[in-house]
């Protein structure tokens, strides 16, 4: 045994004890407000973090809201491959979540880029729209955080210069936030 998973493991638990608590709780805060005003939540993100984007609406949408009278209106822009490869082809890969934003967005809505590296093309032009058009932004992202960190209304940084353990905190915010939402929306 080369103790390799015992140092993957423990430098996950040193990232962990630096997670940024006010930060997630402004993020549930700001989703929660969403669903409340009737409004959507729009998750977008490449490669892993799409997955992540995936997963998590599936959650907030089937496990958030199963028996309750007032659904989240969870939407991730990663999710149509059909959608996303006209607006590549046609236009730029750039292009992809905020012309699909366009169709959608109204303002009070909320969009969550996820980026590891906090510089994806894709995330921050759908962001800056959002901005721009009376949208509450997060953003979940690594490393330094990038340009995503710094345009977004609510970052959640994951300070760490691997992109899987950026991935696992990713996916350990969407599942967080189910628990937390669920749990706040049963007692509602």
């Amino acid at each position: 045994m080369d103790g390799f998973s015992t140092q993957y493991i423990q430098d996950l638990k040193n990232l962990l004890d630096t997670f940024p608590h006010d930060q997630f709780e402004k993020l549930i805060e700001a989703m929660l407000d969403c669903c409340r005003r009737g409004n959507r939540i729009f998750v977008m993100g490449n490669g892993g973090s799409a997955s992540t984007a995936s997963h998590w609406i599936c959650d907030i949408n089937k496990g958030c809201c199963l028996d309750q009278e007032v659904k989240f209106k969870m939407i991730c822009l990663n999710d149509s491959i059909s959608t996303m490869m006209a607006y590549a082809n046609d236009l730029s890969y750039d292009e992809v979540f905020v012309e699909q934003l366009k169709n959608f967005f109204e303002p009070g809505d909320v969009v969550i880029g996820i980026s590891g590296s906090g510089n994806s093309r894709n995330v921050l032009k759908a962001i800056e729209y959002a901005n721009q058009n009376g949208g509450i932004t997060a953003g979940l992202c690594g490393y330094t955080g990038g340009r995503l960190y710094d345009l977004v209304h609510i970052p959640i940084l994951a300070k760490v210069d691997d992109m899987q353990k950026v991935e696992d905190v990713h996916l350990i915010v969407a599942h967080m936030a189910m628990q937390k939402i669920r749990k706040t929306w049963a007692c509602q």
